[in-house]
């Protein structure tokens, strides 16, 4: 078993099944909500795995991209389209840090503040 097995392992019918025992109404809930947010509607359901494909790299779920990915593509998605959803994923996640900024920016404006008024 490599490293990545061990964090993440491989999704199996059992895996799934136990969770479908253990929790038998959620999962079922679960599943019918999936169905029915991928389903064709408004946005077509490539467009909609793209969303997801996108999504999944902001969440680092490793699982959501393969799925996605895997997804996007028997949607008819082509490798340019999902990568380009990737780099609207990391521009965004980027974008956030850079935005947030602003609170770090502020807190140090009124931590100079609160200094300087301090000072005999």
């Amino acid at each position: 078993m490599n490293e990545q097995e061990q964090v993440y392992p491989t999704v199996t019918r059992q895996l799934a099944e136990q969770r479908k025992q253990l929790a038998p109404g959620p999962a079922e809930a679960f599943k019918a909500f999936s169905r029915s947010v991928f389903a064709e509607g408004t946005l077509s359901v490539k467009t909609k795995q793209l969303i997801a494909v996108a999504v999944a790299h902001v969440t680092q779920c490793p699982y959501c991209i393969r799925g996605h990915a895997s997804g996007a593509h028997h949607a008819g998605a082509t490798d340019e389209e999902i990568m380009e959803a990737i780099w609207v994923a990391a521009e965004m996640r980027a974008g956030g840090a850079y935005a947030h900024s602003a609170l770090a920016l502020d807190t140090i404006a009124k931590e100079k503040e609160k200094h300087s008024t301090q000072a005999p």
